[in-house]
């Protein structure tokens, strides 16, 4: 794990456009494994579950007075007006949210973001007094020709704002090719790509780079989260399908026990 910095790890899951009420049931198994204290699951990191917006609020009430924390999965620039369909950072606050995901692959090929509006959500999410979790990574053509830092370095410095600080944002390095397919890269390409970030953030942000949280995410499983998470530089997993279930989110906080 990251010791050497002493950076707190986080572990969030992402359930993207999955979940209604009765699988609430699934995150409040997750706040009572954190409740277990001592040598249990995620002793170690902090914890987040990010559901749809429809079950921000009732995630964040069932989590009150737990270890387990609220994020949204976007968020609109403004905190308001005729933007219909869209949430503004500030009403993720106001449900109970303490961050929000950005910059998501999903949300760069299916709605058109670019570095520069994404910029403009991280900075939104800041104003609301959130986290702000900014997205990176390449896809597969973009890899096979050897494009992997340049896709990732454009990102930072396009979706990264100037004013960012270890306590207000998180950059989590998504793989496009990796996500949801089982595939994931070597111990050895994660770690050239987050020494790649860290040094990349430093030249960005200065000393705040040295503390920023830079996560992990694409195919993260119960079965190869102790390798990644022990890779340098990696200080947590931005997880997706295995959030959804709390046994399989678990084996994954496995990884950050006592």
């Amino acid at each position: 794990m990251s010791t050497a910095r002493k950076i707190r790890p986080l572990v969030a899951g992402n359930w993207k456009m999955n979940g209604l009420k009765a699988g609430l049931g699934e995150a409040c198994k997750v706040r009572d494994a954190l409740k277990a204290g001592g040598g249990s699951a995620g002793a170690e990191a902090d914890v987040m579950i990010c559901p749809p917006a429809t079950l921000v609020a009732a995630l964040a009430q069932d989590a009150v007075g737990s270890r387990l924390l609220v994020g949204g999965q976007d968020c609109h620039a403004k905190a308001s007006g005729a933007n219909t369909g869209d949430i503004a950072a500030e009403m993720l606050a106001d449900a109970g949210a303490t961050a929000v995901i950005v910059g998501h692959s999903e949300r760069r090929m299916d709605h058109g973001e670019l570095d520069a509006e994404i910029r403009a959500k991280a900075e939104a999410a800041h104003r609301a007094g959130l986290i702000a979790i900014i997205c990176v990574g390449e896809t597969a053509g973009e890899r096979a020709i050897g494009l992997t830092l340049q896709v990732v370095g454009r990102q930072l410095a396009g979706a990264v704002p100037k004013g960012a600080t270890a306590a207000n944002t998180v950059v989590a390095y998504e793989p496009v090719w990796a996500i949801g397919t089982g595939l994931t890269p070597t111990a050895a390409d994660v770690a050239q790509v987050h020494q790649f970030m860290r040094e990349a953030l430093s030249k960005q942000l200065g000393s705040e780079a040295n503390s920023m949280r830079l996560l992990y995410g694409g195919s993260v499983k119960a079965s190869n989260a102790k390798e990644l998470m022990g890779v340098a530089n990696v200080d947590g997993a931005l997880v997706g399908g295995a959030s959804l279930k709390a046994d399989d989110f678990c084996g994954i906080l496995a990884a950050y026990c006592k």
